[in-house]
């Protein structure tokens, strides 16, 4: 069943989660006017769905499931063009709200789906048809789920069972003939407020001291025992705020203190050597996500400074030096966006599962390019902007009898565009790029997904680098070393990467024209 946008409040209304947002206790989460960005733009991800037009970017039909019709940010992709319409549905999402937040829900049920069919296949386990129900049951209500992955993580010289006060990590306490007791801390969890249900995930490879912490579960969000604290989501209520007043995203710390969790709801409990898997499996899909979520935004950054500069009474065609920054800004998100469309095409199918999982290298250099360019792309907005997006006056002057008039007639620019269409969009950029919400969107952009430590790891652990090696000692006619088990040739991958008799990947069915509801057309 697929859900409108006010169906989802009325959900929400359903729930009653223990929020605090700034101190204060919430009572409906879909009527705190802190929260009413982050509520919208998830709305918004129903209501896109719901749109004849925008049916085959923004639905899907997942089989293991029987082939039920999903909304495409919880959907499992099956094959490369799963994957390529996810990229297209989040950057849709993301160029009208800045961040959809839901698709996080489906990257993890991804991960947790391929994890159960590995752990049955290889354990006898029975975390398959409980993973499989839940499935049912989400699909069925058109869930919003959060994913509650991130620990607090305490001295971070010392594995989790090492730490001084346990609770720094989410962690079993007790095992009982019905389910588990779990206590800890959630630190990041996206939109959690507003979520129907939390995805709890191990964030790190655990040791066998470590088996307690080992745990993936799914919980309500109002489960006895879970409290949130939460920021706002965007900057509610400002008047300067053009963007981030109406969409907007909060995060919340999630307490959990002695939580009871039922067998049927724990897809992970103590296999400690699987939390490792479980959480590259989710990184492979957030991180091919997350390019396409910030390709979106910078669809917002592109058009906003292409609209300053016509406000500003300058002719790009002409300005050689701002064009030359628009089309730097342009090769960076379509460059990072390139890295997700390639991750696509090679995708590598878990056959077990039935998934199709991004390319790690490609995903993983997406991410990394966009995680340290979101800077670059907001120093790029900015140049093209001019400084008046940091120097105008506050929308209070606006209305000030003895400002407004000659403020309107000293800050015009052309003289067909009125002072106060270009003021607006000076604070549109402003609130982008300029403003507490800009700088968080640059700390989720180079943190959100793992760091980008952990996408340099990832690429180095899944790079190819021994078919480099073997193609050039080839070109050499001998190798360096006669070891054929030396570190450096460790990685291969023939069916991609070789000199010889490489495969091409299978034809994709992609959109009849490039000018996809996705692209902004």
């Amino acid at each position: 069943m697929l859900m409108s946008g006010e169906a989802y409040r009325q959900s929400l209304r359903r729930y009653r989660p223990r929020v605090y947002v700034d101190g204060k206790a919430v009572a409906s989460v879909a009527d705190e006017p802190a929260l009413a960005p982050g509520v919208n733009a998830v709305a918004l991800t129903y209501d896109l769905a719901l749109r004849e037009a925008l049916a085959p970017v923004m639905r899907a039909e997942v089989g293991v499931v029987g082939a039920v019709a999903v909304n495409r940010l919880n959907a499992i992709p099956a094959d490369s063009q799963d994957l390529l319409n996810k990229l297209e549905a989040v950057r849709l999402v993301c160029q009208e709200t800045g961040c959809a937040q839901r698709y996080l829900g489906g990257d993890a049920l991804a991960a947790i789906w391929q994890s159960a069919c590995r752990l049955d296949g290889e354990r006898g386990t029975a975390y398959r048809p409980r993973v499989e129900a839940y499935l049912r049951r989400v699909y069925a209500d058109d869930l919003t789920l959060g994913v509650a992955m991130t620990d607090a993580k305490g001295d971070r010289s010392l594995r989790p069972a090492a730490q001084k006060n346990p609770d720094s990590y989410l962690h079993i306490v007790e095992r009982q003939p019905g389910g588990i007791v779990i206590s800890g801390v959630k630190a990041i969890v996206t939109g959690g407020p507003y979520m129907h249900e939390l995805l709890v995930m191990p964030c790190r490879n655990m040791a066998e001291a470590d088996r307690d912490f080992a745990l993936c579960c799914a919980l309500p969000v109002d489960a006895e025992g879970i409290t949130l604290v939460a920021r706002p989501a965007g900057r509610p209520g400002e008047a300067g705020a053009k963007f981030s007043g109406r969409y907007g995203q909060s995060t919340a710390v999630v307490l959990f203190d002695r939580v009871f969790v039922p067998w049927e709801r724990v897809f992970l409990a103590g296999e400690w050597d699987y939390a490792g898997p479980l959480v590259y499996d989710y990184t492979a899909h957030h991180r091919h996500t997350c390019i396409a979520a910030r390709a979106g935004f910078g669809d917002l950054l592109i058009g906003a400074g292409a609209l300053m500069t016509e406000a500003n009474g300058i002719d790009l065609g002409r300005a050689d030096n701002l064009r030359d920054s628009m089309v730097e800004l342009i090769k960076i998100v379509e460059g990072f966006y390139a890295c997700g469309v390639a991750a696509s095409v090679y995708g590598n199918f878990d056959a077990a599962a039935g998934v199709m999982v991004p390319e790690a290298v490609f995903a993983n250099i997406g991410k990394l390019l966009l995680a340290t360019q979101i800077y670059d792309m907001q120093r790029l907005a900015h140049h093209v902007s001019g400084g008046l997006i940091v120097t105008l006056p506050g929308p209070d002057e606006d209305h000030n009898p003895a400002t407004a008039g000659r403020l309107s007639e000293v800050l015009a620019a052309r003289s067909d565009i009125p002072y106060e269409k270009r003021i607006e969009v000076a604070r549109f950029i402003e609130d982008l790029t300029a403003s507490y919400q800009a700088g968080w969107y640059s700390v989720i952009s180079l943190h959100g997904g793992g760091s980008p430590e952990a996408m340099k790891t990832e690429i180095w652990r899944n790079y190819p680098l021994g078919n480099k090696v073997d193609l050039v000692e080839r070109l050499l006619d001998r190798g360096l070393v006669d070891d054929p088990t030396r570190a450096i040739t460790r990685n291969r991958q023939p069916g991609r990467c070789c000199a010889e008799g490489c495969q091409a990947p299978a034809m994709v069915a992609l959109p009849a024209s490039r000018k996809t509801p996705g692209r902004g057309d």
